[in-house]
């Protein structure tokens, strides 16, 4: 299993919170996803899910929300 940080410019509203996680947890290899504190943690199976998609994927879903990365 492989963990997966990426920082966002501020906190998520729960509703946010709980649409990326419908969006991103639902995908096969991803274990677990936490989004608030300005951070989503992803727990995944790089056996599974290729980790350089599944960042794309979680880029592009948290600026549709809205939300802007950090680097």
């Amino acid at each position: 299993m492989n963990t997966m940080c990426i920082r966002v410019q501020k906190e998520f509203c729960e509703e946010c919170s709980l649409a990326l996680r419908r969006f991103i947890g639902g995908q096969e290899g991803v274990e677990s996803i936490e989004a608030s504190e300005g951070q989503v943690s992803i727990v995944y199976d790089d056996k599974m899910i290729d980790g350089g998609q599944l960042f794309a994927a979680v880029c592009e879903n948290v600026e549709r929300l809205g939300y802007k990365l950090l680097a």
